[in-house]
């Protein structure tokens, strides 16, 4: 695939964007979800009767189906739990949805020095220029990443950003799964 391909077109951007939009119809305030992401046409070779469940029809070279996984313990921290993940082979990428505050760049010199990691969540929480974002985060074995991220206060389909670089260190933390 070459540069020039629009990223919309590219499996994994319309994969994390099918997740995106699937989440975003169960509204905010979700918990972490975490989805495999297998090889469409290999699924409806091997497993045609789940294939038929899913409703897949025969589509384009490797094209994706994103299938979402148990739900994640609610207690464990994200990447504890994400160093426990071993895939089969079948699967060849992952994603994960999460819902975080964030600041804008113009707030981080007022972040405390020195604070915990509560602290620093309890500031950000309090803070008038905080928002809330989810990220779709879904990983390749191969290292391909793409993120889609939405604002809450731009909750469109439209105001959906996407990039490979977007969120770099949830990213890298998915494919540690594949080790």
């Amino acid at each position: 695939m070459s540069d020039a391909t629009p990223p919309a077109a590219r499996p994994l951007t319309r994969a994390a964007l099918e997740i995106d939009e699937y989440v975003a119809g169960l509204g905010w305030d979700q918990p972490a979800r975490l989805f495999a992401l297998v090889d469409t046409g290999k699924l409806l070779a091997n497993e045609p009767a789940l294939a038929r469940q899913l409703g897949l029809e025969s589509g384009a070279e490797g094209e994706l189906t994103p299938i979402e996984q148990e739900e994640l313990p609610r207690d464990a921290k994200l990447d504890e739990f994400l160093g426990t993940i071993a895939w089969p082979d079948a699967v060849v990428g992952c994603a994960l949805v999460v819902e975080r505050l964030i600041l804008p760049p113009s707030a981080e010199s007022q972040l405390p020095k020195g604070k915990g990691e509560r602290e620093l969540a309890a500031f950000v929480a309090k803070h008038p220029e905080r928002q809330e974002v989810r990220m779709t985060v879904a990983v390749l074995r191969d290292g391909s990443r793409e993120s889609a991220l939405r604002l809450r206060e731009k909750d469109s389909a439209r105001e959906v950003l996407t990039g490979p670089d977007l969120v770099p260190g949830l990213a890298d933390a998915l494919l540690t799964t594949f080790s």
